[in-house]
C-alpha cells in the first residue's frame, strides 16, 4: 500500500477567513487579552534577557518577534510565544563559550530543526516523552535559575559568579559576608508583591507591580544620595538604554560547515526543549479550553520563528505556558490575542524601554526566584518519587544531570532514556507462549467470540505453536533464542502464529529469517499463522515471502495447521 507524502501545516489563524465568523466581540476579547498579556510578558522578558547573559532589549525582542510569529504561523488557538525560563541555562552557556554569534546560529539551527520535526510529523511521538523526564528537565532548569539570582537577590559583591551550579554556591557562601542589607530588603519585599498581589486584582500581574515599586525605591535612592541605600539598576549594567533604541535591521550570520558542526549539539538541545515546552503548553491550553492544536503544524511555526528571530538579535522562543494561561483567563479566543501582545511589547519598546534603567536587579531577581518555584513542580516531583523504580531513577538521573553536569547531556540522556523505556516496556508486552500438544483455539478474534463459537483443533504430533503477542521487533530477539534452545527434540514443524503481531521492523525480519535459518538447519520446516496484511506485505516486499515460501503464509491458523500437517507427513 503507498502513502502519499504531505506536508502537515496548517496554522489555526487561517481558519478566521477560511469560516469567515471572527466577530467584532472576538476581536474585542482578543484586544483585551493582548494588551493584558503583553503587560505581563513586559517584565518576563526584560528579565529572561539579563538572566540569560544577553541585553534587556534582546530579551523584548524575543517576545515581539517571536511573540508574532508563532501567534501567525503555530498550530495552536492560545499559544503564546516568546523567551521562557527554560532557556535561560541554555542560552546562557552558548553566550560563555560560542559569544552572540554562535547564540545566533545555534537558535537558527534549532529552528531548521523545528521544521523539519514538523515536516516529518515528529510532534505527534514528542508528546509522548515519558513525564519523569519532562519533571526532570523542568525542575533541574528551576533550581539552576534560582541558583543563578542569589547573587543579586542578595546583592552580593562577587566579581565573577562560576557558572556551574557547585561552584556557584561556594562562591555565594565564601562572599556572604558581602550582602546588601537594602537589595535583600527590597527583592523580599518584591517577592511578596508577586505572592500576595493576585488576591487584589488578577488583572495586573504582581511582578508588574513589583516593578513600580521597584523602580520607584531606585529613583528614591538615587534622589537621597545615601551609600547605604543604593541599588544596582539595569542602568548600571546597560547603561545605553537610556538613549533610546530603535529596532534592529535583520543582520544574517556567517555559517561555515565547522561551526555548524560545533553548534549542532546546544541547537539540539534547543530543539528538543522548544518542542516539548510548546507542546506541553499547546495540550494544556487545549484541556482547558476543549480546542485542539495541531502539533506538526506548530512545530513548524515554532522553527520559522527561532529562524527569524535571531536575525533582529532575538534569543530562543518557545510557547510559554503561564503567558498562554493568562490569555486564556483573559477572554483570549484567537491567534489575533498573541499578535496585539506582540504589538503591545513594540510599542512598549519604542516609547518605555528608556525608564527600564531604573529598575534594580534585586527586583529583577525576586521576578525570576517566583519563575523557578513556579517551574519546579516540586509536589509532581515528590508525587513521582513514591513511583515505580525504573520511573524514579529517570527522574533523579535527568534532575542530577540538568544541575550538575549540563542541560545538553540531560537532554540527549533524556531522549535516549525515553527511547529505552519505550523498548524495555513494549518488550515487557510483548510474549510468545508455546504450544506443543492439546487443543488450541481457532478462533483469530477469541476476544471479540462467545465461548461457545470458540472452535478449537488438536495440534498434530510433531508440531509446535509459538504464538506472538505484541510488535515483532529487536525487543524480541532474546525471546526467540530462549524458545530455540528449549524446543522439543521431537519436533518436525513450527508455526508462527502472529495474528497479534500488528508491525514488524527489519531487526525483527532478521530475527525471523535466522530463526528459519536455525530450523531448517534442523531438518524443521517453520509456517507463519494470522499473517496480517501490513506484515504480508513486509514480508513480500523483503523477499522473505519467496524464502520461506508463500504456501508456508497463512492468514488463519486452520490452513496453517492443515499445512503443518502436510509436512509432518511429507506431502
Amino acid at each position: 500500500m503507498k502513502t502519499k507524502f504531505q506536508i502537515e501545516f496548517k496554522p489555526k489563524i487561517l481558519e478566521l477567513f477560511k469560516k469567515g465568523n471572527y466577530s467584532k466581540d472576538d476581536f474585542r476579547a482578543d484586544l483585551i487579552a493582548g494588551i493584558i498579556v503583553g503587560i505581563i510578558a513586559l517584565p518576563l522578558a526584560i528579565a529572561f534577557g539579563i538572566a540569560s547573559g544577553v541585553t534587556p532589549q534582546q530579551g523584548l525582542i524575543t517576545a515581539i518577534v517571536a511573540g508574532f510569529l508563532v501567534s501567525l504561523l503555530g498550530g495552536s488557538h492560545f499559544l503564546i510565544g516568546g523567551p521562557t525560563g527554560a532557556f535561560i541555562v541554555i542560552v546562557a552557556g552558548i553566550v560563555s563559550q560560542y559569544g552572540m554569534q554562535g547564540l545566533v546560529i545555534a537558535t537558527i539551527l534549532a529552528g531548521i530543526l523545528l521544521v523539519l520535526m514538523g515536516i516529518t510529523k515528529i510532534g505527534n511521538i514528542i508528546k509522548f516523552i515519558p513525564y519523569p523526564i519532562v519533571v526532570g528537565f523542568t525542575s533541574g532548569i528551576a533550581l539552576v535559575i534560582f541558583s543563578t539570582q542569589i547573587k543579586d537577590f542578595f546583592g552580593l559583591r562577587i566579581e565573577n559568579v562560576p557558572s556551574d551550579f557547585l561552584g556557584q554556591w561556594w562562591a555565594y557562601i565564601t562572599h556572604f559576608n558581602t550582602i546588601n542589607i537594602a537589595e535583600t530588603v527590597l527583592a523580599l519585599v518584591c517577592l511578596a508583591i508577586i505572592i500576595f498581589w493576585p488576591k487584589v486584582t488578577k488583572k495586573v500581574p504582581g511582578s508588574l507591580i513589583a516593578i513600580i515599586v521597584g523602580a520607584a525605591a531606585s529613583v528614591t535612592a538615587s534622589y537621597l544620595n545615601v551609600d547605604w541605600f543604593h541599588f544596582t539598576t539595569i542602568g548600571d549594567k546597560f547603561p545605553e538604554l537610556a538613549g533610546g533604541l530603535a529596532m534592529p535591521e535583520p543582520v544574517m550570520p556567517k555559517i561555515d560547515f565547522a561551526t555548524a558542526k560545533g553548534l549542532f549539539s546546544p541547537a539540539f538541545t534547543i530543539a528538543i526543549l522548544c518542542a516539548i515546552e510548546s507542546l506541553l503548553a499547546a495540550m494544556v491550553a487545549d484541556g482547558v479550553t476543549g480546542k485542539k492544536h495541531n502539533s506538526n503544524t506548530e512545530l513548524i511555526g515554532q522553527g520559522v520563528a527561532n529562524i527569524i528571530t535571531p536575525l533582529f538579535g532575538g534569543i530562543p522562543a518557545t510557547g510559554a505556558l503561564a503567558r498562554t494561561m493568562a490569555n486564556i483567563n483573559n477572554g483570549g479566543r484567537t491567534p489575533v490575542a498573541g499578535i496585539i501582545h506582540a504589538i503591545v511589547l513594540l510599542i512598549i519598546f519604542f516609547f518605555a524601554l528608556p525608564y527600564a534603567v531604573y529598575i534594580p536587579l534585586s527586583c529583577l531577581a525576586a521576578i525570576l526566584v517566583m519563575v523557578a518555584y513556579n517551574m519546579s513542580e516540586w509536589r509532581t516531583f515528590k508525587y513521582l518519587l513514591k513511583g515505580d523504580k525504573a520511573d524514579v531513577a529517570v527522574l533523579l538521573l535527568t534532575f542530577f544531570l540538568t544541575v550538575i553536569i549540563d542541560l545538553t547531556v540531560a537532554i540527549e540522556v533524556g531522549v535516549l532514556l525515553a527511547i529505552v523505556l519505550f523498548v524495555k516496556r513494549v518488550s515487557e508486552t510483548s510474549k510468545i507462549n508455546t504450544f506443543t500438544g492439546g487443543d488450541l483455539a481457532a478462533t483469530e478474534d477469541d476476544e471479540r467470540a462467545q465461548l461457545a463459537d470458540i472452535e478449537h483443533i488438536n495440534i498434530p504430533e510433531g508440531v509446535e505453536v509459538y504464538e506472538i503477542d505484541g510488535p515483532f521487533f529487536f525487543g524480541l530477539a532474546s525471546k526467540l533464542d530462549e524458545l530455540d534452545r528449549d524446543a522439543s527434540k521431537n519436533v518436525k514443524v513450527r508455526v508462527l502464529r502472529m495474528r497479534k503481531v500488528p508491525f514488524m521492523d527489519s531487526t525483527g525480519l532478521n530475527n525471523l529469517r535466522n530463526l528459519w535459518k536455525r530450523s531448517t538447519s534442523k531438518g524443521i520446516k517453520v509456517v507463519l499463522s494470522g499473517v496480517n496484511e501490513n506484515v504480508y506485505s513486509y514480508l513480500t516486499k523483503s523477499g522473505f515471502a519467496n524464502e520461506i515460501g508463500k504456501d508456508n503464509i497463512c492468514n488463519h491458523i486452520i490452513p496453517a495447521m492443515v499445512r503443518a500437517e502436510e509436512l509432518v507427513e511429507g506431502r
